[in-house]
């Protein structure tokens, strides 16, 4: 595993974001969401090590909770990506061809509408929140487990260990669960990764647009939204939540690249 750089470069970054998060739960440096007029705007300081921001919060404890928002984000988006994609695109790769058709024409007519512009339909019919925000990018993302689960899917029906399963008379759900997704459980792996990624990303831009986390939440999105006023004088109240959603999306880029060196047979041999 440390011969694979982006494996490890990235579980230490994801690792980070993971630790700030669940610390969050027990201990932040002040309350996120007091405001303290007569405290705003402080730079770097011993008691406020990031400084505070228009309302007078203390950043550190700001983006220690906007990631576990982040995280509690991705971890639901891609859930539901994953649990509604991945039967789908089984069910693609092993049903007969008309119906593999449709369900891939079906996949295709939602992944024509982006992330954004689903979620922002989502806040105008149900409400902009984070329930809302995190349903939306999950239903973008089912295209993208569809395509590999059944592009997995193809490749494993046409094995011999199925081809014997088949005419020792195994049902289709047998094969599926015994065969067909314990083969193509590291390809649905990647995927969430990668997936992770575009959902940190899409979760701070809805949040930044007001369609996603409502205050007084943190959120880094919403974080880099009220920086704007104050971006010329106080450059760090954009940089901070700039640099921790770099660090999230690159981490777990980072993180699928490595996972999918060591997943994929071909690779792995190299490492």
């Amino acid at each position: 595993m440390m011969r694979n750089r982006s494996l490890v470069i990235g579980g230490v970054l994801v690792a980070l974001i993971v630790l700030a998060a669940v610390l969050s739960f027990v201990w932040t440096p002040f309350d996120p969401v007091r405001v303290d007029a007569p405290n705003r705007l402080h730079e770097f300081s011993g008691s406020n090590l990031l400084g505070t921001d228009s309302f007078g919060r203390d950043v550190l404890s700001q983006l220690m909770v906007g990631a576990r928002t982040t995280l509690y984000v991705g971890v639901v988006a891609v859930g539901i990506a994953a649990l509604i994609g991945t039967p789908l695109g089984i069910l693609a790769g092993m049903s007969s061809r008309w119906l593999g058709e449709f369900v891939m024409r079906v996949n295709d007519l939602v992944l024509a509408f982006p992330a954004l512009l689903l979620a922002i339909m989502f806040g105008a019919v149900f409400g902009a929140d984070t329930l809302t925000a995190m349903v939306a990018i999950g239903i973008a993302t089912i295209p993208s487990f569809a395509r590999i689960a059944r592009s997995g899917t193809l490749q494993v029906m046409s094995s011999e260990f199925v081809l014997a399963a088949r005419s020792a008379g195994r049902s289709r759900p047998n094969i599926a669960a015994r065969h067909v997704l314990p083969n193509i459980s590291g390809l649905l792996i990647v995927q969430a990764s990668v997936s992770f990624a575009i959902a940190v990303l899409a979760e701070a831009a809805l949040s930044f647009l007001g369609f996603g986390t409502r205050p007084p939440t943190p959120s880094w999105g919403r974080m880099l939204q009220e920086s704007q006023v104050f971006l010329t004088l106080h450059p760090r109240l954009a940089l901070v939540p700039g640099v921790a959603i770099a660090i999230a999306v690159l981490g777990f880029n980072l993180l699928g690249d490595g996972l999918r060196d060591r997943l994929d047979p071909r690779l792995a041999a190299r490492l």
